[in-house]
């Protein structure tokens, strides 16, 4: 995909509008948009570092949204918090998976659209209990498990949230390519 004007806007809305969903405070535990992005990022930019900026810088801006809630007292979830910079690598990390999409198709999306929250779950919790961090589980074997219980939560959200926002993403991207085709012959 080109960068050009057009689609440089695009990504900037998709950053502007996805950091603002992620703050809706009535929405469910892990319901955003940003795995979804990373994969739609490394599956469909070419340029591999506004790949990985899609879900960071998005994250980013939401969590900078956050902070302003919590120092004003709106909100009990602070947007800078220790441990910050690994969830970001995480993030990014997930733009591998979209890298390793070689053909869109919706098979292949599906596929990446379950394994992507699965392995951010696996990673994330992991990093969770071996920092001490969340509820401070036990490092033992049952400890582990105890931390990815915890998770579930979250993970339930972020699976649903991301085969539902790469259906819209890649959804829409079919919908403007098919558009650019038929102009083409037109």
């Amino acid at each position: 995909m080109k960068l050009n004007r057009s689609f440089i806007v695009s990504l900037v809305l998709l950053i502007i509008v996805a950091a603002l969903y992620r703050v809706i405070p009535s929405r469910p535990w892990g319901f955003a948009p940003h795995i979804a992005m990373a994969i739609f990022g490394g599956a469909v930019i070419r340029d591999r570092k506004w790949a990985f900026a899609l879900p960071v810088f998005s994250m980013f801006l939401s969590d900078a949204l956050y902070q302003v809630l919590y120092v004003n007292g709106l909100s009990s979830i602070p947007g800078f918090y220790e441990g910050q910079v690994t969830n970001y690598l995480m993030f990014a990390g997930l733009t591998l998976v979209g890298f390793a999409i070689r053909k869109v198709s919706v098979a292949n999306v599906a596929l990446a659209s379950l394994a992507a929250p699965v392995l951010y779950f696996l990673v994330s919790n992991f990093a969770v209990w071996v920092s001490g961090g969340g509820f401070n589980r036990p490092r033992t074997m049952s400890g582990l498990l105890q931390c990815y219980a915890d998770g579930l939560p979250f993970f339930q959200g972020s699976l649903m949230a991301t085969v539902f926002f790469s259906a819209v993403l890649f959804g829409a991207y079919y919908v403007v390519q098919q558009k650019q085709e038929n102009k083409a012959i037109a």
